[in-house]
């Protein structure tokens, strides 16, 4: 398996998609900040937070399987998630953010990832729970579902909110692959 094939690919387009998305929400909602605040439910956290972990989600391994320490910046995207409950942020910080995290992936060297495969990765979570797994194990069952996990809430708050979204929206990725018969 190719680390770098898998990972890099699939957040770059789901990305680009989320893009697209706010921009339809934009058109939708006259306030496209009061956006940001909207959650599917009061346990949730807010449509700002969803961009902003699912951005962390596709950076914070893009170090850590290089045996890296994210940086700063990659840390505060997760911060501003974090107090999203109590300060979201704009609308349009949400798309620098997504646009900020597609040109770093897009800066990657084709192998970049490759190396951590069987590196021992230990994830630290704040409740005290360590998940030891190895990269692989760590990019399949860790950051492809916590990355998946805050892109599709986001979808669902923006179609909860009757913002005109499809299937065809969600995999606009696929329309490369289309052909008719």
């Amino acid at each position: 398996m190719q680390l770098t094939r898998l990972l890099v690919p699939s957040f770059m387009q789901m990305l680009k998609g989320f893009s697209n998305w706010l921009d339809k929400a934009a058109a939708h909602e006259k306030d496209a900040d009061a956006l940001m605040t909207l959650r599917l439910a009061p346990d949730m956290f807010p449509l700002d937070a969803q961009v902003r972990f699912a951005c962390f989600q596709a950076l914070e391994p893009t170090y850590r399987l290089r045996g890296m320490t994210a940086p700063d910046d990659v840390i505060a995207i997760r911060k501003e998630g974090l107090i999203s409950n109590d300060q979201a942020g704009s609308f349009a910080d949400a798309k620098a953010c997504i646009a900020s995290t597609i040109a770093s992936l897009a800066n990657l060297a084709d192998n970049a990832l490759d190396g951590g495969i069987d590196k021992p990765i230990a994830l630290d979570l704040p409740n005290g729970i360590v998940f030891d797994m190895t990269g692989e194990q760590y990019a399949r069952d860790w950051c492809l579902p916590q990355f998946y996990f805050h892109v599709t809430t986001a979808y669902a708050i923006l179609r909860h909110q009757g913002v005109v979204l499809g299937k065809p929206d969600y995999v606009e990725h696929m329309s490369a692959y289309m052909r008719h018969a």
